[in-house]
């Protein structure tokens, strides 16, 4: 994918000095024709085109947002209450999720979003340990966190 980006701005520059416009316009305009260029010459990468893994990157951080924004609610809803009925638990959360950094990015995920903390990762990479201020559903929960989280990032990495 860096390769590809490289060769997109690499073409971007190209088509500013060849065409003798040193602008942002130009060089937009010889990205997008590079990128025009990198897509149909894309059978000749050794990678799928790049725009592809963008695209499931900014899938990934609109997620987040969404549940970022869910979570921020559910959380205010349980601090203004009146009365403090919350159930908070702690859940084992078996990952399919391989490398370092496909853990790392999901653990900081579940952390930021609040009212989650990952506190513990099993020595084999595979279990995560979940605290959740108010759970109601364990399975559901982890439902959640491999639909929404764990499938974007595969989404990313793979």
């Amino acid at each position: 994918m860096a390769f590809q980006i490289l060769l997109n701005v690499f073409l971007a520059f190209c088509w500013m000095f060849l065409s003798n416009d040193g602008s942002a316009a130009g060089f937009i305009t010889g990205f997008i024709l590079g990128m025009i260029s990198l897509f149909f010459f894309r059978r000749f990468l050794a990678h799928p085109f790049y725009l592809w893994k963008m695209f499931s990157i900014i899938k990934l951080f609109l997620i987040f947002i969404r549940e970022l924004y869910l979570a921020n609610v559910s959380v205010l809803k349980t601090v203004l209450s009146p009365k403090l009925d919350i159930k908070p638990g702690i859940f084992a959360f078996k990952t399919e999720l391989t490398t370092d950094w496909e853990i790392t990015l999901l653990s900081l995920l579940i952390t930021l979003t609040p009212g989650t903390l990952v506190m513990d990762i099993s020595d084999d990479r595979t279990i995560l340990y979940i605290h959740a201020m108010d759970i109601e559903d364990a399975e559901k929960a982890i439902f959640d966190i491999r639909e929404s989280f764990e499938k974007a990032i595969q989404e990313v990495s793979r």
